[in-house]
């Protein structure tokens, strides 16, 4: 199937399925870390005509999504004489895809990047709405720019080679979408079981299809988009305190997620039973939901680092039951640190 983004300057196409020959007039990078290309390279290659075809590999890993790698990038693409016209291809998950995009935006002010995203997380999130960056000492993709794909292809053939792990920290961001905006998908996530590739295919459907009808909406999260959000708020703040390395994106969201809705609990916008059974889904699928905080007010004070606080307010995205979100800066202090409090050790 196919799904289309309609933005003010752009338009582009997510293709789920089998992946297509893709033909391409110019030179073209495949941007990849070793892991991919030494499962998928060949059978990518296999789907491209190009004019000029080569591959640069960056290592694998979010604390190598740094201003080093996005320069490794670049001068391969300065090595292969690439113009304007030149294309960058993302092969792998979303870090490979947010360094990707990132370079492309900024290489001789900006050209086309296609996202050929490999694992379950970039397929449903991260490869669909144009955000790219990297990470600093300071926090999680704070340099970075909007920078829309030319298109996707997503082809569930690459999560044959996924880690469990890896799985289900993309299963982390599908529960996400449900619980913010299709209680139906909920249901159908609660009764249903992503070891089937019919489901799987639903999944991806289903998420894609939310993410892109919330970015066409909002492309730049001046509103609706920072609902995507949920679960980052804190989980941002988890993967900056543990150096990018014990969690992987997704289960950082996921431990996230519990935390907001711990906190929407106490602010009576959620019940504690549906609080409990978003917790045991993510349990389902063996992602973390527990997080020691060593020094509540540290863990506080780095919220102020993230993208979404804006005028020493903190925004938060907390869930309002299952099925709706709320965007709110007017949480006082107290009550998030009590809820971090329940997390301390």
């Amino acid at each position: 199937m196919t799904v289309n983004i309609k933005l003010p300057n752009t338009t582009y196409d997510i293709n789920i399925n089998k992946l297509k020959q893709i033909t391409l007039d110019t030179k073209v990078v495949i941007v990849t870390n070793p892991t991919i290309e030494a499962l998928h390279i060949d059978y990518l290659k296999s789907h491209i005509n190009a004019k000029e075809l080569s591959v640069v590999t960056v290592p694998d890993g979010e604390e190598y999504k740094t201003m080093q790698s996005i320069d490794t990038i670049l001068n391969h693409c300065f090595e292969q004489k690439f113009n304007r016209n030149s294309i960058l291809i993302a092969f792998g998950g979303g870090v490979i895809g947010d360094m990707t995009g990132f370079a492309a935006s900024i290489y001789q002010r900006g050209i086309d990047f296609i996202q050929i995203p490999t694992t379950l997380l970039s397929q449903v999130d991260a490869s669909v709405g144009g955000k790219t960056g990297i990470n600093n000492k300071y926090g999680k993709n704070l340099i970075g720019a909007f920078h829309q794909p030319k298109e996707v292809n997503i082809d569930p053939y690459f999560l044959s080679t996924l880690p469990k792990r890896e799985f289900s920290a993309g299963v982390a961001e599908i529960i996400k979408m449900a619980v913010c905006f299709d209680a139906d998908f909920y249901n159908w996530l609660e009764n249903n079981t992503l070891d089937s590739e019919e489901n799987i295919k639903v999944a991806i459907q289903k998420s894609v299809q939310t993410k892109a009808w919330v970015v066409s909406q909002d492309e730049k999260e001046k509103g609706l988009r920072a609902a995507l959000n949920y679960g980052h708020t804190f989980g941002h703040v988890i993967e900056n305190e543990t150096s990018y390395t014990k969690y992987l994106h997704g289960e950082a969201v996921g431990i996230g997620m519990v935390m907001a809705n711990n906190l929407a609990v106490k602010l009576n916008l959620m019940t504690k039973e549906e609080a409990s059974s978003i917790k045991t889904l993510l349990e389902k699928y063996d992602i973390p939901t527990t997080y020691g905080i060593k020094d509540v007010e540290d863990f506080y004070e780095h919220f102020f680092l993230d993208k979404k606080s804006l005028d020493d307010k903190i925004k938060f995205i907390i869930p309002v039951g299952i099925g709706d979100v709320k965007i709110t800066s007017d949480i006082s202090k107290s009550d998030v640190i009590e809820v971090l409090e329940g997390f301390a050790i």
